[in-house]
């Protein structure tokens, strides 16, 4: 082996220095993509946990970001903050603590279609007195 080439036979053309180690990233891309579907199914999925049956229309929705604050109104008037239960009394003082520090002051609303009219607007007049510059109504798209 004269010549200066150390660990390599050019007859064979084997390497003769030892193994290099490859770092395999199928596995990594394969587990990557199974959790990107599972956090795509479980996130529409996140903020169903209060059972409502929302109003339909045939509108167009606009899709936002997963920052978003959720007032849901239930069949019996409870007020809800994502999935936390907050009294009717309690809900103006909330609202302004959530929206103190917040850039972006938009807030969804989730009402049940048989809700009084009146607990909606109570929740839109809590978000405003907050600070809300735009509020948005959840609906689902109708059936057939």
């Amino acid at each position: 082996m004269a010549g200066g080439n150390i660990g390599f036979d050019k007859s064979s053309g084997d390497d003769l220095g030892g193994d290099f180690a490859e770092i395999n990233v199928i596995p990594l891309v394969d587990v990557l993509l199974v959790l990107l579907i599972i956090f795509m199914v479980a996130a529409p999925i996140s903020i169903g946990g209060i059972n409502i049956d929302l109003p339909s229309s045939k509108a167009k929705g606009t899709l936002s970001d997963e920052d978003r604050i959720v007032v849901t109104i239930s069949q019996k008037g409870d007020y809800f903050i994502d999935k936390t239960e907050i009294p009717p009394s309690a809900l103006p003082a909330k609202l302004k603590a959530v929206y103190q520090y917040r850039d972006k002051k938009e807030i969804f609303i989730r009402a049940d279609k048989s809700v009084l009219y009146s607990s909606v607007v109570d929740a839109m007049s809590a978000a405003r007195l907050a600070g809300v510059t735009r509020i948005s109504m959840l609906t689902q798209p109708p059936k057939g």
